[in-house]
């Protein structure tokens, strides 16, 4: 059982950075692929980016390659999602979530976190 708490979302603007974590609590979190979803309003929930235990394997969304960066410290119980070069359609509410096994680019994820917003200020 995995407990996911994110935090570092807030207002931005185009062109802004920022990153967001996600901490775990309980055990074996090096089990557990990782991923971060979106959701913006009145839009289905997507996959932004997701890796795998060690952190070799990764994945993402077409549209935030070469901008975003998903990474993750395993003593931490921590994964990390660094945006860069934001742009207003980043704006949506983000989610953490695990499932053991390989990464999956559907939504079958075991355990998922509250959610963390960033708004475009502009």
């Amino acid at each position: 059982q995995l407990q996911l708490v994110e935090s570092g979302g807030g207002l931005v603007q185009p062109g802004d950075s920022l990153r967001l974590s996600c901490t775990a609590s309980g055990e074996y979190f090096n089990a557990y692929a990782m991923a971060w979803f979106r959701q913006a309003p009145g839009k289905e929930r997507e996959l932004v980016a997701a890796t795998s235990q060690s952190g070799a394997g990764t994945y993402y969304k077409d549209s935030v390659k070469g901008r975003f960066t998903i990474s993750r410290n395993n003593a931490r119980n921590t994964v990390y999602l660094q945006m860069n070069s934001l742009r207003p359609e980043d704006t949506a509410i983000y989610y953490c979530a695990a499932q053991t096994g390989q990464i999956v680019t559907s939504e079958d994820y075991e355990f998922w976190g509250q959610g963390t917003q960033i708004t475009d200020s502009s």
